[in-house]
C-alpha cells in the first residue's frame, strides 16, 4: 500500500506546535533560522509554517520576532453588545473613536433602517480593543430623527447598546450575515495588521420590540484573534 507523505510545511508546523504546546503566553518563538536548522528544511518551508499558525491565532509578531500569544476570544453569536460578550469572556472591552459624523444613507443602510436612499443617518465608527489589543473595526449607521440626543449625552467609547437601553430602546431580534475578507489598505492600517490576514465580516441589523429598525452594523474582526460560535438546537 502507498503510503501518501505528508508536506513538509505541515511536517513542521506540526513539531511547531510541539513547541509552543511547552511554551507560556509571550514567550519568543524560536527564529526561521533556528528552525530551519533543527528540522532541516529550507527556511521558506519554516516561514510558510509559521503564516498559518499567526493565521489561526497561535503566535504574533512582537517586534522583529514572534511571541506565543493568547488564544482567540471566541464570542458567542448573540443579541449583544461587544462590550458585554467580551466582559462574559473575561475580556477588558474597550473602544477608540474613528469618526462620528452625519452622511447620506447608501442603498443597503437606507434599505436597512427604512429610509430613503440619501436620507440623512449618523454613522459612527470605532476601533474595538480587547484588554488593549485592537481585535476589530466597527461601523454603526442609525437614524438622526430617532438617536440624534446621542450626540449630547453619549461616550463613544462606551457600549452603545447599554446608552439605547438606558433611553428605553429594547432589542428584540437581529438578522447577521458573516463571511470572509480580506481588510483594504485603511482598515489594515486602523487594526495594524497585514492585508493579507483573513478577517471576519458581520453585518447586522437590529430591530426593536415593534420591528422598527434600530441600527446597521457592519463589524470586521481580526481572524487571528476572535473566533465566534452558535448554540444550535432543532
Amino acid at each position: 500500500m502507498e503510503v501518501t507523505r505528508l508536506p513538509k510545511a505541515y511536517r513542521v508546523r506540526t513539531e511547531i506546535e510541539r513547541i509552543i504546546d511547552d511554551l507560556a503566553e509571550g514567550d519568543p518563538v524560536p527564529s526561521e533560522r533556528e528552525l530551519a536548522g533543527r528540522f532541516e528544511v529550507a527556511r521558506e518551508t519554516v516561514r510558510q509554517a509559521l503564516r498559518d499558525l499567526l493565521v489561526e491565532g497561535r503566535i504574533r509578531r512582537q517586534g522583529r520576532g514572534t511571541v506565543v500569544s493568547r488564544p482567540k476570544m471566541v464570542q458567542p453569536l448573540s443579541l449583544r453588545s461587544y462590550t458585554e460578550a467580551a466582559m462574559s469572556l473575561g475580556r477588558r472591552p474597550g473602544r477608540l473613536l474613528v469618526g462620528w459624523e452625519d452622511a447620506p444613507a447608501d442603498g443597503d443602510t437606507a434599505d436597512a433602517l427604512g429610509l430613503a436612499t440619501g436620507a440623512p443617518v449618523m454613522h459612527l465608527e470605532r476601533i474595538l480593543l480587547a484588554d488593549g489589543e485592537k481585535v476589530g473595526l466597527e461601523s454603526t449607521f442609525l437614524t438622526l430623527e430617532r438617536f440624534g440626543d446621542l450626540r449630547a449625552t453619549y461616550d463613544p467609547t462606551t457600549s452603545l447598546y447599554e446608552a439605547m437601553r438606558a433611553a428605553g430602546v429594547v432589542f428584540a431580534s437581529a438578522r447577521e450575515r458573516i463571511e470572509t475578507v480580506l481588510a483594504s489598505p485603511r482598515e489594515a492600517a486602523l487594526l495594524e495588521c497585514s492585508t493579507a490576514l483573513p478577517m471576519i465580516l458581520l453585518h447586522r441589523r437590529t430591530v426593536d420590540s415593534e420591528g422598527h429598525p434600530i441600527e446597521r452594523v457592519r463589524s470586521l474582526y481580526r481572524g487571528d484573534r476572535i473566533a465566534f460560535e452558535a448554540h444550535l438546537r432543532e
